[in-house]
């Protein structure tokens, strides 16, 4: 049985390998294979050492685990980064190792995000994930509006960036509490 829980500093590296294989399972196709075979665990490894060092006072970020307690999905939200939205809460990332998904635990981590970022005083919700990602169709059961697009730049390659948002993220809270 999965178990979702908060994200502690020892989580660095798990989260790290969780984002490395979710890239290279879920961007192949779709992200130069450069700069796929480039990720190193250790380099993601630091940057979650940083953001988990610094707390969580305006963010927040969990961590499923499996029986093994072997880290196989997280989800860290927070304060909309760009400030360009009328959305105060932004997902900044949801990965869940391959043979993990369609089991419902992203819905259980995007609770456990939504009820958090609530509780921090959060009213709405954006993300932002690569238009050809596979995985847009998890956002899409979700019920979003398509917020805006950008075109971003990996290994010199042009990728297009979508958007969806959810302006009450108590009745997004409610839904995912009903399924």
């Amino acid at each position: 049985m999965q178990k979702i829980r908060h994200a502690v500093l020892s989580d660095s590296e798990g989260i790290a390998r969780v984002q490395v294989e979710s890239w290279l399972t879920t961007y192949k196709g779709i992200v130069p294979d450069a700069y796929l075979n480039s990720l190193q665990v250790q380099d993601k490894q630091k940057v979650w050492t940083r953001i988990l060092e610094q707390g969580f006072e305006t963010s927040c970020a969990y961590v499923a685990v499996n029986e093994s307690n072997e880290i196989i999905g997280f989800a860290n939200g927070g304060k909309e980064r760009s400030g360009k939205y009328e959305y105060d809460a932004e997902l900044y990332a949801i990965y869940l190792l391959k043979e993990y998904q369609g089991m419902g635990i992203g819905k259980k981590l995007v609770n456990r995000l939504c009820n958090n970022l609530y509780e921090k005083g959060y009213q709405s919700m954006l993300v932002w994930f690569l238009k050809d990602n596979p995985s847009r169709k998890f956002y899409e059961s979700m019920n979003p509006e398509l917020v805006g697009t950008a075109t971003i730049f990996i290994s010199g390659v042009e990728l297009e960036e979508q958007s969806y948002g959810w302006r009450d993220m108590k009745a997004l809270i409610e839904k995912r509490a009903d399924e």
